[in-house]
């Protein structure tokens, strides 16, 4: 799949690589003129400027006057932070320039976008954290055809280089980005007005030369900054500008709180300690607002009341460390969890003892033109054909309409009509392969008083069989449900996106791709599990052809990007986002995508832990080729259990 993260498509980018080109064609760090003699006098007098600045510290190391003690980490020891790990806020005034130093670690897989970059917002004096609207960003990695750079804000023609990545179009890896390590300057200059941002290590320098400012609702015309890595470290040295919070300084600094990081929801009952809770990791806060992320060797764990029995129960950790030596008093932290004997949502007894018509399933509303997709894995008894699910199609007040089995058989009054189709040619096989088999079950309201039901399963001796049954007729499209039923069997809705610790990272995980017919919609449901620490951990929902090439991504709190995204209406943006964000832990989630042919909707409701019902609606986006639409699912700090 040839996807870029956190791609935004530039228009005219075509136009712009061949004036790029003009520029430099080099793929080293080193040598290669930034400007020609045609340059505009502004671009000649910076360029003449930083020659100078360069040839002044030539022959020893860079001194940079008014540099302040800032020591601290940005990203794990282990470079496995994930993206949008964020440093302090740096404030700079109309007019002045900041510079910092820090060491940065890219990670050794050579993957171009696991460094560093630079976050600008404008400055918002009435929020808690200053930050106001985002102009963009900038990676310290130069490729003019991938995502080096983005935002509204960010000019991308305005960058320039001694080096470009050396790995091909779409490929992800390139060891060239080994040559950011190292002892690494910034400078955010705005002495002559605009923004002129530098990032060197004295070998690859990348800049972006703005000549007029960021539109900016700050009277006093400040710049916000960031430093941000993904599975990158930097090592902050030293600043010239006193961020918010203040500086931190090298002496050894006392635990003040901590947090508990990737406690799983779940744990299974009889699991061995250090297997359910080995992803567990803590950010321990110190003094002079230090913050330090600590593994599971580090900490010292207690389950109250203790972890055999099912239940809920309290996770304790403690760690006696400063952030050098060793700590007089430790630092304690808390996390709930509960044990379980399984793991996710079961219909039917797991020794498949549950007799015909013995547990249901809720029912499941599927409106006009509108298709539902379940999914789950079916366990059997073995002993007939008939012992496995079967969904009833039925009103709101459970009147049926049709019962139709896994195995090509059904009844009711619509059951007549329809057209069966399946019949497997080995029926001893296809029994014996459902027993583990992964099932998807799509139920279509087709709007005109008919309904179909198509069930793929994947058997376990990995072959897929079909049962299908079309024309199920007498449905009355604005009373349409349907719910499962067991017999001899037992279903397991265990079909899991994402790590459950949710340590997977963004665009880390994708499901499968479902197909949206021109007028139809397709719906399908899951619980969403989340990390907690940002609004973007939680469900994606990524709109594209079906050779993946993408038309929109929207995520679950009212944002998204894309060709297609800018036309579309997004209505959410909830009034309170802490308690959404908190409430999306264990939220039940059903998502709607609609093709109207040229254009498309996505329509989200989420179910909270609270109890709460949120939505959030993409509607009109576009333009959509009606006949080639398709959509999945990723996630980003999170996991999905689809149901």
């Amino acid at each position: 799949m040839k996807t870029n993260k956190y791609n935004k498509v530039v228009a005219g980018a075509f136009s712009y690589l061949l004036l790029l080109t003009s520029f430099f064609f080099m793929t080293s760090c080193e040598g290669g003129d930034l400007y020609g003699i045609d340059s505009p006098d502004w671009i000649s007098s910076k360029a003449d400027s930083i020659a100078a600045e360069k040839a002044k510290n030539q022959g020893g190391e860079d001194v940079i006057e008014g540099l302040e003690e800032d020591v601290y980490n940005i990203g794990k020891e282990d470079l496995t932070s994930g993206f949008w790990t964020l440093g302090k806020t740096y404030v700079i005034p109309a007019g002045q320039k900041w510079q910092a130093q820090f060491t940065l670690t890219v990670n050794p897989d050579n993957v171009y976008y696991k460094n560093c970059y630079m976050v600008f917002n404008d400055y918002n004096p009435d929020t808690a954290d200053h930050l106001g609207t985002e102009y963009g960003v900038i990676r310290y990695d130069n490729d003019p055809t991938k995502n080096s750079e983005w935002g509204d804000g960010i000019d991308r023609s305005l960058v320039k280089a001694n080096f470009e990545n050396s790995s091909a179009n779409d490929a992800e890896t390139d060891p060239s980005v080994q040559n950011f390590n190292g002892k690494v300057t910034i400078t955010v200059d705005r002495t002559e007005g605009g923004v002129h941002y530098t990032i060197t290590n004295g070998t690859c320098t990348k800049e972006y030369i703005q000549s007029y400012d960021f539109t900016t609702t700050d009277p006093e015309g400040r710049l916000c900054c960031r430093i941000g890595v993904e599975k990158a470290l930097v090592s902050f040295i030293g600043s010239t500008i006193e961020p918010i919070g203040g500086f931190t300084s090298k002496e050894d600094k006392q635990p003040l709180s901590m947090k508990l990081n990737g406690v799983p929801k779940k744990v299974l009952q009889g699991i061995a300690f250090e297997e359910a809770f080995a992803g567990v990791t803590a950010n321990v806060q110190f003094e002079q607002g230090v913050s330090k992320d600590v593994n599971f060797a580090d900490l010292t764990f207690e389950v109250i009341p203790d972890l055999n029995n099912l239940g809920k129960k309290t996770l304790v950790a403690a760690y006696a460390k400063t952030f050098k030596g060793e700590a007089a008093s430790p630092v304690i932290g808390y996390a709930q969890f509960e044990v379980v004997d399984k793991m996710f949502t079961s219909l039917g007894a797991t020794d498949n003892s549950t007799g015909w018509w013995g547990a249901h399933s809720e029912n499941i509303k599927v409106g006009p033109k509108e298709t539902f997709v379940s999914t789950f894995t079916n366990y059997t008894s073995g002993a007939n054909n008939w012992n496995n699910f079967v969904v009833v199609l039925c009103k709101e007040d459970n009147t049926e309409y049709a019962v139709v089995r896994s195995d090509n058989y059904g009844w009711g009054d619509g059951y007549a009509a329809c057209t069966p189709s399946g019949g497997q040619s080995d029926w001893g096989a296809w029994l014996s392969a459902m027993d583990g088999a992964k099932v998807s079950v799509a139920v279509t309201n087709n709007g005109d008083g008919t309904a179909d039901v198509l069930a793929v399963m994947h058997g376990n001796d990995g072959i897929d069989y079909i049962q299908q049954y079309q024309g199920i007729n007498t449905i009355d499209p604005d009373n349409f449900y349907f719910r499962f039923t067991v017999d001899g069997c037992h279903l397991e809705f265990d079909t899991v996106l994402g790590e459950e610790d949710n340590s997977t990272a963004w665009w880390g995980a994708h499901s499968e791709m479902l197909n949206v017919p021109v007028g139809k919609t397709v719906t399908t449901r899951f619980k969403n599990f989340t990390s907690g620490a940002n609004n973007w951990n939680n469900f994606v929902v990524v709109l594209t052809r079906e050779d993946n090439s993408e038309y929109a991504v929207v995520r679950a709190d009212n944002y998204g990007w894309g060709d297609s995204y800018a036309a579309c209406t997004p209505s959410g943006g909830q009034a309170d986002w802490g308690a959404w964000l908190s409430a999306m832990d264990d939220a039940r989630v059903t998502v709607s995508v609609t093709n109207n042919g040229g254009s498309a909707d996505v329509k989200c409701v989420m179910t909270g832990n609270d109890g709460i019902t949120y939505k959030q609606d993409y509607i009109g986006i576009s333009p959509i080729d009606g006949d080639d639409l398709f959509f999945r699912f990723t996630v980003d700090g999170c996991h999905l259990v689809f149901e």
